[in-house]
């Protein structure tokens, strides 16, 4: 009898010890997906201190390259050059809110549009890195509804799903009620049951496709059992110190997030196509973007073999310069020198990224004003290295 309750004994232990674990797992895979700091200086390492001579004579002539675009109108927005990590120019202008008359600042926080893609795809293959995905897995393992069998995650990502733009689908008479605001959700409904045939077969070319990033941004929810917003909040926001990003909640944000205007200043109402995020919808700040992007470029915040992936070209069906990587462009000339970048526009919002591994250089421009000519701070990378743009090159582009 002694013996069978020291059995008994020994069995409930080894349950307890069981389930003690099974518990530690399910923290260790939460603790998985975000990084295990929150301090921005344990993930970045300091690099070397520029010179203020250096300084000076950068700012010089980014000086020039502001007062050349800007010296007749302001571009309503910020500007900013950063290299190490340390700020060479930054420069606000304009107003944040017209009616109001409130001026922008360095903490203004503005809609950075297709540049939310950036932080969508390094939120996905932070996912990979801590193996809840893979960049080859069919994106119906993930999302039973999805009804294209050959798409994967990383065809998502470098825009070869041959998926339809949802903006133009529920424009279609009997797909979608335009009085109703369209959600992520929405979308996945509407390609599974409305017939929306893909535009190309899947991974033959390359196709820029909001509609991409609006799934991969289901997919984060999925994987992480939490909204994209506190999914981003918790694996890119707040480990790498941005404090001034969200995603916007149409319902939470539309009356007070920072407004966008047509050239004329006149303001620009949202429509029903402004719920939907992972393509676009996170709000941030010139600083926060140099954050974020010291941050993706670090060895302690993402794998540097998959930012290796993304910083490849993937769709090689015809020659030409211009490519696109794991959620980024690129330009990649015949001399060997490659430029990373991704710009944004949304309704009045235009947005620049220009990332810069090679001389570790980040050039940011957001605007709330339509203007083309954020797009033109590119020529800046001339500055830092052997691309050839020019301060004064008149090229507008998106």
């Amino acid at each position: 009898m002694t013996f069978i309750k020291k059995a008994n004994i020994l069995q409930i232990l080894l349950l307890l010890l069981v389930l003690g674990s099974c518990k530690q797992k399910n923290n260790t895979k939460t603790a998985s997906i975000e990084k295990k700091t929150n301090d921005q200086d344990l993930v970045i390492k300091a690099a070397p201190k520029l010179t203020a001579r250096y300084i000076q004579d950068k700012k010089k002539s980014i000086d020039y390259f502001d007062n050349h675009n800007w010296s007749r109108k302001s571009p309503n927005g910020g500007v900013l050059v950063a290299q190490n990590g340390q700020i060479i120019f930054e420069k606000y202008d304009g107003y944040a809110n017209y009616k109001s008359k409130s001026p922008m600042t360095s903490t203004t926080v503005l809609h950075i549009a297709s540049v939310s893609k950036v932080m969508t795809a390094t939120a996905i293959l932070k996912l990979v890195s801590a193996d809840k995905l893979d960049l080859e897995q069919k994106v119906n393992t993930i999302l039973k509804e999805f009804p294209y069998p050959d798409v994967t995650i990383k065809t998502l990502l470098n825009h070869r799903t041959g998926m339809r733009n949802y903006a133009y689908f529920t424009e279609k008479k009997g797909v979608w009620d335009r009085h109703k605001v369209l959600s992520n959700h929405d979308i996945l409904t509407i390609m599974a049951t409305k017939g929306i045939s893909l535009e190309f077969k899947t991974d033959t070319r390359f196709g820029y496709c909001n509609t991409n990033y609006a799934v991969l941004a289901l997919v984060i929810e999925k994987i992480t059992g939490m909204t994209y917003k506190d999914a981003m909040e918790k694996m890119i926001f707040k480990p790498l110190g941005m404090k001034n990003t969200y995603v916007f909640d149409y319902e939470k944000d539309k009356k007070t997030a920072t407004p966008s205007y047509r050239a004329s200043f006149s303001l620009i109402n949202m429509d029903y196509l402004d719920a939907i995020y992972g393509d676009k919808n996170i709000y941030s700040t010139p600083r926060d973007l140099l954050k974020f992007d010291d941050g993706r470029n670090s060895p302690n915040f993402l794998d540097p073999n998959l930012l290796k992936l993304a910083y490849k070209g993937y769709s090689n069906e015809r020659r030409g310069i211009k490519n696109y990587g794991l959620g980024i462009r690129m330009i990649n000339w015949t001399s060997g020198k490659n430029f990373y970048f991704h710009n944004g526009w949304w309704h009045g919002n235009t947005s620049a990224y220009i990332t810069l591994p090679e001389e570790k250089v980040t050039i940011i421009a957001l605007s709330n004003r339509f203007d083309r000519r954020t797009y033109k701070v590119k020529n800046l990378a001339a500055l830092f290295g052997d691309y050839p743009f020019h301060l004064d090159d008149d090229e507008n582009e998106e």
